[in-house]
């Protein structure tokens, strides 16, 4: 998991512990369980937990990983560079706005 440094946005410190990409990357699974780069971290399983808990914020994770810097993002070992991670957080966020995901609210 993520060290020596905390994204300094709401709820930033869990998102540092689970790791931007892996965040997007599980999520995107959710969406297409064909995706699994997100489970190549041993850490998965404690990743899942924090992403489990803090579901008041993907929307808003999904939002700052957009504009997130590419160097910052590239930085992964998932084997996903930085447009990949944004375009996937893209889509994540456009079936958000659609209400697809999780059902409709």
């Amino acid at each position: 998991m993520a060290k020596g440094h905390n994204f300094s946005f709401n709820g930033g410190e869990h998102l540092t512990k689970i790791g931007a990409t892996w965040f997007v990357s599980y999520s995107f699974h959710l969406q297409n369980k064909e995706h699994m780069n997100w489970a190549k971290p041993k850490t998965h399983k404690g990743r899942i937990s924090i992403f489990n808990r803090k579901k008041d914020y993907h929307k808003f994770w999904l939002q700052q990983v957009v504009k997130m810097n590419n160097d910052r993002l590239n930085t992964n070992k998932l084997d996903l560079n930085a447009e990949q991670v944004k375009q996937m957080a893209k889509t994540l966020l456009n079936l958000e706005n659609n209400n697809t995901i999780g059902g409709s609210k």
